[in-house]
């Protein structure tokens, strides 16, 4: 198991590595996919138990995290495909030639963790950067400490170091590790540390994927299934305690259907967890002390109207919904990120797109309405990293969706084919031939422009 003192050293190993051009090779690529796929499957209870000592996500939540595989099946299923050289159309004036893009794994790629979702924001990257054909170091987050040292042990006993590795550590260690020169940096987090991320990749120019969070709105217009989607916005903003970054982050209810709305979040509230959501054995906690206090200090923004019970020593903060919320408040500034929801009200769905446009760009976007004129409205004058329609957050377990920022919520995409692209050079190749090599390109040019605009359509 590596040490933070040992990063210089796990660098140089994995371009070693890099350098026998074993990754190149396919066959290799998908036994280390099938070995990930192995070792996640046979390790599923322990993943579980680690999940529910850090965040006490029951085994359900903890499942989602497992079914990361499933973007391991895409990629055993069509590797063969992403790494086929494409051809390229040649202009006549190139003839005889020919053109291919040919996919070439960047290098040693460094994979930089969340603690909210500790192991799924881990191996999703991991596999695009295994089927890409690049060696990789992989740093889970300390927050998450359980799942973070599974990880490690689960990398260290599947991998050679100098392929794949797992560095533990601090703030201290990340630090360490960015100051190392790598082909690629794969970020999850938040916008903050995002821009840390990039500051330190932008002095060895380093490209980077940044995902990132911010406040993802949700549109509610009359013309739904109230019940529905009542379930659907619960589950979205609640799971994992609210912790996720694409939760729907503050609703935007039209008049007309807030208050049914409000009550059917309610019903849903007592549905999922009962009376008492501290006792349900389905309901996740706060992450941290730090997290606990900055989270519980938003429920002084507004009118409390569903939950706001809280208890420090288990970091517990109740489901919570709140109204007569300023668009000002320090809540609707921040990512919340756990698990409050404020609910404001619009008369007309211009309005809503107004108090979004007016933000920076969201992670994801819900809009909850049957009426295709008011769906295609907010697609077309609205921009976020994704969008969902009468749905919330499961968008994310679509692998053939690319998924990701824009603006302040991220940089880059990943799933499927995105993971594969993202930690892929597509080097373009031209090849010609000594057939008919005309001198209109060669000095001297006299008397030859007329050809050329005849022959380059000029």
């Amino acid at each position: 198991m590596l040490t933070p003192v040992a990063v210089e050293e796990a660098v140089r190993q994995q371009r070693q590595f890099f350098a026998t051009g074993k990754t190149k090779d396919v066959a290799f690529r998908i036994a280390q996919l099938e070995r990930l796929k192995r070792t996640i499957k046979e390790n599923e209870g322990e993943i579980f138990k680690a999940l529910q000592a850090d965040l006490h996500k029951p085994e359900v939540e903890a499942y989602f995290e497992v079914i990361v595989s499933r973007e391991i099946d895409i990629a055993l299923k069509q590797i063969k495909t992403w790494v086929k050289p494409k051809r390229a159309k040649i202009p006549i004036d190139q003839f005889p030639a020919s053109a291919r893009i040919y996919p070439e794994p960047l290098g040693v790629v460094l994979i930089i963790g969340a603690w909210n979702y500790p192991l799924s924001l881990v191996m999703g990257p991991l596999i695009g950067a295994i089927a890409a054909g690049n060696c990789a170091i992989v740093k889970p987050s300390e927050m998450a400490p359980h799942t973070s040292h599974l990880v490690t042990e689960l990398i260290h006993n599947s991998f050679d170091p100098a392929y794949i590795a797992a560095i533990e550590g601090s703030i201290e260690t990340s630090q360490k590790l960015l100051a190392e020169k790598f082909d690629y940096i794969f970020f999850t987090g938040s916008t903050h540390i995002g821009k840390i991320v990039m500051e330190a990749a932008a002095k060895t120019l380093t490209p980077v994927t940044l995902e990132l969070g911010g406040k993802s709105p949700c549109i509610v217009e009359p013309d739904i299934d109230i019940e529905v989607a009542a379930r659907r916005i619960a589950w979205g903003k609640f799971l994992n305690a609210g912790q996720t970054c694409i939760a729907p982050d503050y609703l935007l209810v039209h008049r007309a259907v807030k208050k049914d709305l409000v009550a059917a979040i309610q019903r849903s509230i007592r549905e999922f967890y009962g009376e008492d959501p501290a006792a349900s054995p389905d309901y996740a906690r706060i992450i941290s002390d730090k997290h606990f206090s900055r989270i519980s200090a938003l429920l002084q923004d507004g009118d409390i109207v569903a939950g706001g019970q809280t208890n420090p020593a288990e970091r517990y903060i109740a489901p919570t919904v709140m109204e007569n919320v300023s668009l000002d408040a320090r809540v609707m500034q921040e990512e919340i990120f756990g698990p409050i929801l404020p609910v404001l009200s619009h008369s007309e769905l211009s309005e809503a797109i107004s108090i979004i446009n007016s933000r920076p760009k969201p992670l994801a976007l819900y809009l909850f309405s049957q009426d295709r004129a008011k769906q295609k409205q907010v697609l077309e004058q609205t921009s976020s990293g994704g969008l969902c329609l009468n749905e919330t957050v499961v968008h994310f377990s679509v692998p053939e969706l690319p998924f990701g920022g824009v603006g302040n919520s991220g940089i880059g995409r990943y799933h499927g084919r995105a993971s594969f692209d993202t930690f892929s050079n597509y080097k373009s190749v031209l090849k010609r031939y000594f057939l008919f090599d005309l001198d209109l390109r060669y000095p001297p040019y006299s008397g030859k422009l007329g050809m050329l605009k005849k022959i380059l359509g000029g």
